[in-house]
């Protein structure tokens, strides 16, 4: 799920391209940034963006998306958002633009810069979370915004103080929930804006909080634990369902995931090492605004929040990036951050090369669930056989990370 106005140029640009389009189409003189093609989203300085004219580009977003729609979510899940907008004191006129479409459908409501503020819609997908999943998910962001210095978007309550809205749209009902419009653009779009110390810092702080803080007393997550991740009926999938995936492929990840289980079991869930957790801190959701230089790092998208390790946070900083040189430089930096408020002993560094392991299956399961979602379409196969090729890394070469894990750890500030 992603925040802000411009996000769907990339989106359009792969769906442009990969979709059989109308003879009358086919010529259509595009903008340059419509024109220009991005081999995968995730890759840190893979294109220099050129963006004349964002919203042409979410008109077409639009007019593409309803050719997709994730499995669980119906193709018109518009009128839910546009069913919502009267819980919020809104026209049921009002513009909605669609920002996202992945575990659930993120609209626009309104216009930045407009008489009224825009609100960012969120319609969550059916039988995912119940209602207080989403309110428990809510509200600790909402807490971390309140009490901590991480920034987080602001909660914004239906008019009846709910914070979670039952849209209905005819024998159907899909909850929404509301937040405030964040400026700027995600950091797979601008990742030289991000400075992963700071995330580093910013994770330790989610992590001090989230021990300390007294949850409200109906707070229900689900959680991460290695049957969630790993298993044949894994929270995002079966790794084993992945596209391409030879059977050699396979054996070497299975491989993998006996050594993964095997060493994060004995790691174990000590209050040290185990709580609660974004689960989801990859560069998409993570807002920055490259024109607002100090402005630093938003954090959201809090959907898949829940029980885990830390160490997961850190791993999927490097969601996609996994097996490049950009990880090592990611990891090494995010360590100096969250170690100038959180230590880590060698025990926890040691298991960091796993973690990131751990992720990268998770991620293979996710493409084989979602085959239609904006990051898998940007991937493709190659993602599940570099999996493959990763692990036998992992479980062959003791030196992957090393450098990055062991760079100059620093102690916690006064």
């Amino acid at each position: 799920m992603v925040w802000s106005e411009n996000v769907a140029d990339d989106v359009v640009l792969r769906r442009w391209q990969l979709l059989p389009r109308p003879d009358s189409l086919v010529n259509l003189e595009l903008p340059v940034h419509m024109r220009v093609c991005c081999k995968h989203v995730s890759k840190l300085g893979a294109m220099q963006r050129q963006r004349k004219n964002s919203r042409f580009g979410l008109l077409w977003f639009g007019f593409w998306s309803t050719l997709f729609d994730m499995p669980g979510l119906p193709a018109d899940h518009e009128l839910f958002a546009r069913a919502a907008l009267g819980a919020y004191q809104r026209d049921p006129n009002t513009p909605l633009r669609l920002l996202s479409l992945s575990e659930n459908a993120t609209y626009l409501a309104g216009e930045p810069g407009g008489d009224t503020e825009p609100l960012v819609l969120r319609v969550h997908r059916p039988d995912y979370h119940s209602v207080a999943g989403i309110a428990s998910e809510l509200s600790w962001m909402a807490a971390l915004r309140r009490e901590t210095t991480v920034k987080t978007p602001e909660l914004v309550p239906a008019s009846d103080g709910d914070q979670v809205v039952a849209a209905t749209v005819g024998d159907r009902t899909l909850y929404v929930d509301a937040v405030s419009f964040v400026p700027g653009c995600t950091a797979e779009e601008a990742p030289d804006v991000v400075g992963f110390a700071e995330l580093g810092e910013l994770t330790a702080i989610m992590h001090d909080h989230a021990q300390s803080w007294t949850a409200p007393a109906s707070f229900t997550r689900f959680g991460w634990d290695l049957d969630a991740i790993l298993g044949p009926d894994a929270r995002w999938g079966n790794w084993r369902d992945a596209p391409a995936l030879t059977k050699g492929d396979t054996a070497a990840i299975e491989r993998a995931v006996t050594e993964i289980t095997s060493r994060i079991s004995k790691f174990g869930t000590g209050s040290d090492r185990f709580g609660l957790i974004h689960a989801d801190l990859r560069l998409s959701n993570l807002m920055v605004d490259p024109s607002s230089p100090g402005a630093g790092i938003t954090v959201i998208d809090f959907d898949d929040c829940g029980w885990g390790w830390h160490l997961a946070d850190l791993a999927a900083v490097v969601s996609w990036l996994e097996d490049t040189p950009e990880a090592d430089a990611m990891i090494a930096d995010w360590l100096r951050g969250y170690q100038a408020v959180r230590v880590l002993s060698e025990e926890h560094l040691a298991l960091i090369p796993t973690f990131v392991m751990l992720r990268r299956v998770q991620l293979t399961a996710w493409i084989a669930s979602h085959a239609d979602a904006d990051a898998a379409i940007s991937v493709g196969a190659d993602y599940a056989r570099g999996t493959a090729r990763l692990a036998e890394r992992y479980l062959g070469d003791q030196s992957w990370l090393q450098d990055a894990v062991f760079a100059s750890p620093l102690t916690p500030t006064a």
